[in-house]
């Protein structure tokens, strides 16, 4: 573990998928990231790529040949390298292999920073295409974080803000991982603009926003008071929790990319929301957590 700390956070980073494992708030004393109990989930934040979400049957095609992977891809299980290590900042790299040639024909190289300024983490993305050939891939964050003030038993344990309180639709995951972009269902707020988030909230497993509807999410306590906030310039938001576990938990998760479309059997390079960058082009992104107290 690697560790940054200012006068109001501490935040820890594992070398295995550069997943930031602590973000711990010195003003409340408090930790805001999930710490990973495998009864609900066993992961904090990993960094997802080259895919975020599921390939249909867990396989995809390219250039006529197809490869098989699992969910998320494997950058969150793949140990970095530490290449920076600076007072207000860390960054890893991971770079394409034998064992990513495998499942992935492309080669990468994929950094991933954070940088700590007062009550904001930066989390950064930069994927470089060291290549001649293109390079296909998707990237996208799964941060989790503690309900505030969590009890079981009640009925309500937050609410969801958005920069944006009008049309906001969403679309589901109705089959092996994959979604259904057909259907899109209207996003209901309550009379505060906010969304409440219950046992039932995620039933149908995740809620989808596309298409670049929304920069920021804010989680809310049950008294509603503004807790933390995501800013972010990614086209798809996902908000996720367990479905039917009553997690102590949400995600908010900014990703460029997004699960197949269910039934999906075409080439990679088609696939809905796919990045791509030509020969020694690079991909740049970054999104921020604020914390409120």
């Amino acid at each position: 573990m690697n560790t940054l700390s200012n006068e109001y956070l501490t935040i820890r980073v594992s070398g295995k998928g550069a997943e930031l494992c602590s973000l711990f708030s010195h003003d409340t004393q408090s930790e805001c990231l999930w710490q990973a109990d495998p009864t609900y989930w066993k992961r904090h934040s990993p960094v997802l790529f080259p895919i975020v979400g599921s390939v249909w049957e867990n396989q995809y095609r390219y250039q006529g040949k197809t490869y098989y992977l699992s969910q998320h891809g494997f950058a969150r299980d793949r140990e970095f390298e530490l290449i920076l290590e600076k007072e207000d900042e860390l960054r890893y790299r991971l770079v394409s292999d034998e064992e990513t040639r495998k499942v992935y024909p492309f080669d990468f190289c994929l950094e991933i920073g954070y940088r700590l300024e007062e009550k904001r983490v930066e989390v950064i993305w930069n994927v470089k295409n060291p290549a001649q050939e293109k390079l296909y891939f998707q990237i996208g964050a799964h941060p989790a974080f503690n309900y505030p003030d969590f009890h079981a038993p009640d009925k309500i344990h937050g609410y969801f803000g958005f920069d944006r309180m009008e049309d906001l639709s969403y679309i589901l995951i109705p089959e092996k991982g994959c979604a259904d972009p057909q259907t899109s269902y209207p996003l209901v707020l309550d009379s505060n603009g906010r969304l409440p988030i219950d046992i039932h909230t995620f039933g149908k497993d995740a809620l989808i926003l596309e298409n670049s509807q929304l920069k920021k999410v804010s989680l809310y306590d049950p008294k509603g008071n503004l807790r933390l906030s995501l800013h972010f310039d990614a086209p798809v938001i996902g908000l996720w929790s367990p479905p039917g576990k009553n997690a102590p938990f949400v995600c908010i998760e900014p990703w460029y990319g997004r699960c197949d479309r269910a039934g999906f059997t075409g080439a990679f390079d088609r696939k809905d929301w796919i990045q791509l960058l030509e020969a020694g082009e690079e991909f740049q992104a970054s999104y921020t957590i604020e914390i409120h107290n």
